[in-house]
C-alpha cells in the first residue's frame, strides 16, 4: 500500500519540474528580446551593493542618481579615451602590414619551406590576398544590401537605439526597486523549503559576486598590464593585442593563448629578431603567474569551483543555443548550477538510497564445487579453512 504522504511529494516535485521546464521554453522562446533587460539586470546586480551603503546616509532614489551619474561620467570618458586609440592601433596595424607580408615573402616563407617541407603554394600570400579581397567584397555586397534594407525599413536602426535607450531606463528602475523585488520572490516561495532556497540563494549570491565582480576586475588589470608591457617591448600594435587578451581572458587561457600568438607574430614581422620574442614571451608568463597566483585568488577567490574545460563548455553551449545572451549569461548560470549541483550531491550521499547501498553487506560468492570450495569462498579475504591443502583432497 502506497503511502499518501509520500505520492503528494512526488507530485509536487512534478509539478515544479514542469513549472522549471515551461519556464526555461519561455525563456529560450523570448532570448531574442531579452537582451537589454539582462545588461540591465546584471548592472543592477553589480551595482545594488554600493547603493546599499549609500542608503544609510540618503533615500534610495538619490542614491541610485548618484551611481547612474558616476557611472555615466565613467563610462563616457573611457569611450572618449579608448575609441581614438583604437582607431589610431587599427590604422597602424593596417599600415605596418604590407611590411609584414613582404618579409613572410622574402625571409618566413623560405624558411618555413626549408625546414618543414610546406609546399609554396600553401604559403601563398597572392592568394590568400585575393581570397580575402573576394570574401570582402562578397561582404560588402551583402552588407551594402542589408543597408539598403534598413534604409527602407528603417526597424534594425529604431531597434538598436531603443535598446541603448532601453537598458538604462530599465537599469534605473530594477536597481531602485531591486530590494523589493528580492522580498517579494522570497514571499513567493513554499514555506516548507523557504529556509533551503534562501540558503542557495545566499550562495549562488556570493559565487556570482565573486565571478562577476572579481573576473571584471581581472580582465581590465590582465589587459593594462599586458597592453603596456608590450607596448614598453615595443611593439607598435602592442597595445591593441593586449586590450584584446584581457578581454578574452574570462576563457581559461584563451586570452593567453590569443595574445601571445598574436605577439609573438607581431614581433617577428616588426623587429624578425629573436630577443623580441623572448621578450613577449616573457610578458605573457608573468601574467600567467599573476593571474594565477595574485589575481584571481585575491579578486575572484576558489569559490566558483567551475573547472576549465566546464566553462569553455558553458561559453559555448551557452552561445549555441542563445547566441550572444548565452555567452554573456554561460558563466553565471554555470556558477549557479555548481551550488545547485553541490546541494543534491549532498542530498544524496545522505539519502537512503546512497548510505542502504553502502551499509549493505557484500554478497556471498557462490562458487560451483565442493562445500570446502563455497566455505573458502565465504572467508574473509578468500582464505582457505583449516587444515589448508588442496580444496579437492589432492597433495
Amino acid at each position: 500500500m502506497s503511502d499518501p504522504r509520500r505520492d503528494g511529494r512526488l507530485d509536487i516535485r512534478w509539478r515544479w519540474l514542469i513549472l522549471l521546464l515551461l519556464l526555461g521554453a519561455v525563456v529560450y522562446a523570448l532570448s531574442p528580446v531579452l537582451m537589454p533587460f539582462v545588461i540591465a539586470a546584471l548592472f543592477a546586480y553589480l551595482t545594488d551593493p554600493v547603493v546599499d551603503r549609500m542608503e544609510r546616509w540618503m533615500g534610495r532614489t538619490l542614491a541610485v542618481s548618484l551611481v547612474f551619474l558616476v557611472v555615466t561620467i565613467i563610462v563616457i570618458g573611457i569611450l572618449l579615451v579608448l575609441i581614438p586609440y583604437i582607431e589610431r592601433q587599427i590604422s597602424n596595424f593596417l599600415v605596418q602590414l604590407p611590411t609584414w607580408i613582404d618579409w613572410f615573402q622574402t625571409r618566413a616563407r623560405p624558411w618555413l619551406e626549408l625546414r618543414f617541407g610546406i609546399s609554396p603554394d600553401a604559403l601563398d600570400t597572392q592568394r590568400l590576398v585575393a581570397a580575402l579581397q573576394a570574401n570582402w567584397k562578397q561582404a560588402g555586397g551583402i552588407a551594402a544590401a542589408a543597408l539598403a534594407g534598413v534604409s527602407k525599413s528603417g526597424m534594425a536602426v529604431v531597434g538598436w537605439v531603443l535598446n541603448l535607450v532601453l537598458i538604462p531606463v530599465v537599469a534605473f528602475y530594477l536597481l531602485r526597486d531591486w530590494d523589493l523585488m528580492v522580498g517579494h520572490i522570497r514571499a513567493m516561495v513554499p514555506r516548507p523549503v523557504e529556509p533551503t532556497v534562501s540558503r542557495l540563494a545566499h550562495e549562488s549570491d556570493v559565487v556570482l559576486g565573486a565571478f562577476l565582480r572579481g573576473q571584471l576586475s581581472v580582465m581590465v588589470v590582465l589587459g593594462v598590464y599586458y597592453g603596456a608591457g608590450l607596448w614598453l617591448v615595443g611593439l607598435s600594435v602592442g597595445p591593441l593585442i593586449g586590450m584584446v587578451a584581457g578581454l578574452i581572458s574570462f576563457v581559461p587561457y584563451l586570452g593567453a593563448i590569443t595574445g601571445v600568438v598574436m605577439g609573438l607574430v607581431a614581433a617577428l614581422m616588426q623587429y624578425q629578431d629573436w630577443t623580441h620574442v623572448l621578450l613577449v614571451a616573457g610578458v605573457f608568463a608573468v601574467g600567467q603567474l599573476l593571474e594565477g597566483y595574485v589575481l584571481v585568488p585575491r579578486m575572484v577567490g576558489d569559490k566558483i569551483g567551475l573547472h576549465p574545460v566546464a566553462v569553455i563548455f558553458a561559453v559555448l553551449a551557452g552561445g549555441e543555443l542563445f547566441g550572444f545572451l548565452g555567452v554573456l549569461l554561460a558563466l553565471p548560470v554555470a556558477s549557479v548550477a555548481m551550488v545547485l549541483l553541490r546541494y543534491g550531491y549532498q542530498r544524496y550521499t545522505s539519502s537512503e538510497l546512497y548510505v542502504a547501498s553502502a551499509e549493505a553487506p557484500a554478497p556471498a560468492i557462490v562458487v560451483a564445487g565442493s562445500p570446502a570450495v563455497q566455505q573458502t569462498a565465504d572467508l574473509p579475504g578468500g582464505t582457505p579453512p583449516a587444515g589448508g591443502g588442496d580444496p579437492h583432497g589432492t597433495a
